[in-house]
């Protein structure tokens, strides 16, 4: 069925807007040349077409990709941050991201981030680094504030548990070593991979990253638990301290 700002304009009338007809011309192209022919602001557009069943939607599509800089970060960006972006219709009118559409995209988000971790969680995480490094972009390349989380692993290294344990501010975010280790036993974990993001964007490691790390293999060796790495996301790629030889 055409959408209410689809219909053609009776004849002999005024001219529709200039959208008129654009969401069944998209899916047309969408389902003919492929979706991966589509560029980023149309893949966003076909997501916003079932948030907002009526009027122009480029506009935000493209407003979105202006304020967060990728379809990546437009998703991974938090529902308050998205709610954040208005524009204005092709009638001046002012749209923009409502509750359930910053909803709809942050559900999306974390579609992405579980089909990432599911090749991690079905085979040990050691032997499935590949996607272990793929997954933990998915989840943090595009966070706007530091995060630190552990992902615990059995004794044949697989994903028991992957958790945030702290949120922070933009440059940090507390991390407690007796906590993540206290977790481990609850847990009955056997090993843990340290994660955090840098929402700079690079992830070299700093001088408090590595004092923290070398913290928690102390904490955890005393009670019989490894630490087998330390990575650190950011938008330049993956840095691990076990390959810089800092743990």
């Amino acid at each position: 069925m055409t959408d209410d700002s689809e219909a053609p304009s009776p004849a002999g009338g005024k001219p529709g807007p200039h959208h008129a007809g654009h969401r069944e011309r998209l899916r047309h192209r969408a389902r003919t040349a492929g979706l991966p022919h589509l560029p980023d602001y149309e893949l966003l557009e076909l997501f916003l077409f079932r948030s907002q069943p009526q009027g122009d939607v480029k506009p935000v599509a493209k407003a979105l990709l202006a304020r967060f800089g990728s379809l990546a970060a437009v998703l991974a960006a938090s529902v308050e941050d998205l709610m954040t972006v208005r524009t204005e219709d092709s009638r001046g009118r002012t749209k923009g991201v409502g509750a359930e559409t910053a909803l709809d995209l942050a559900a999306l988000h974390e579609v992405a981030a579980r089909v990432a971790r599911e090749p991690a969680v079905k085979r040990p995480v050691i032997s499935s680094w590949t996607a272990l490094l793929a997954y933990v972009r998915v989840a943090l390349q595009h966070e706007p504030r530091e995060q630190f989380r552990v992902l615990y692993l059995d004794r044949k290294n697989q994903l028991i548990l992957d958790e945030v344990q702290n949120r922070g501010t933009v440059d940090h975010a507390p991390v407690y070593p007796r906590e993540v280790v206290r977790r481990g036993l609850e847990v009955s974990a056997a090993a843990m991979i340290l994660v955090h993001n840098h929402p700079s964007g690079d992830p070299t490691p700093s001088r408090p990253d590595i004092e923290m790390t070398k913290q928690i293999v102390l904490a955890a060796k005393a009670l019989g638990l490894d630490v087998h790495d330390h990575l650190i996301v950011g938008r330049d790629g993956v840095a691990s301290l076990k390959s810089l030889g800092l743990m």
